[in-house]
């Protein structure tokens, strides 16, 4: 879903902005999307409901900014983009921003309400998708493609797939097994782990024994 936000009048406040999300993403985890509505979000967030609608057309519009809020805002994409020190997977300052991201409660519990309202309401998830997963998974899969070209990276390795498994392990890792610690230090060990083998699959295979 794609939508057109309002620009004349008044410069917005960022403070309001801040805190309307902030209520937002509160209410989604309390009650979830249907039990969520822009009434209860202005009211929680001391602001006027046409405050609201103002700056987000739609309940969906204002709870995937708020969702993607809860990513703790690490800059993933101005990682990504950069040169050859995002070409791995494993560049420290990105794995910082995965270890915050899915070791944060509040995006765990988020990504829960999301995927559970993908049945009743699959606008949400498409909109998510569309604003926040397709321009990051854009920029891995390009960032891999720069390694394939300078030989990092076997030829013949599907990224989509490659891309695919990390995300479903983190996936798993946060909303399928009970037992997973959140604990920073644990967070980071699993996905160094995952890396790792990620890692052998995209190498270049070694040119067998006595060839030129």
């Amino acid at each position: 879903m794609t939508s057109t936000r309002r620009t004349r009048g008044r410069p917005r406040d960022p403070e309001a902005d801040e805190a309307i999300m902030k209520a937002a993403l509160e209410l989604f985890v309390e009650r979830g999307l249907e039990g969520a509505n822009v009434e209860q979000i202005a009211k929680r967030a001391g602001v006027a409901k046409v405050t609201v609608y103002r700056r987000w057309s739609s309940k969906e519009e204002l709870l995937t900014q708020a969702i993607e809020r809860a990513r703790t805002l690490a800059p993933e994409a101005d990682l990504w983009a950069g040169a050859d020190a995002a070409a791995s997977p494993a560049d420290e300052r990105l794995m910082d921003s995965w270890v915050r991201t899915f070791g944060d409660p509040r995006f765990r519990a988020v990504l829960a309400q999301l995927i559970g309202s993908s049945v009743t309401r699959p606008s949400l998830l498409a909109t998510y998708r569309e604003q926040h997963i397709e321009p990051r998974r854009r920029l891995i899969h390009a960032a891999l493609e720069r390694a394939r070209r300078d030989g990092r990276v076997d030829a013949d390795a599907d990224l989509d797939t490659v891309i695919d498994m990390v995300v479903g392990a983190a996936m798993y890792r946060m909303l399928i097994d009970p037992d997973a610690p959140a604990a920073p230090d644990a967070t980071r060990a699993y996905l160094e782990r995952v890396l790792r083998q990620v890692d052998r699959l995209l190498r270049r295979p070694d040119p067998p024994e006595g060839s030129t």
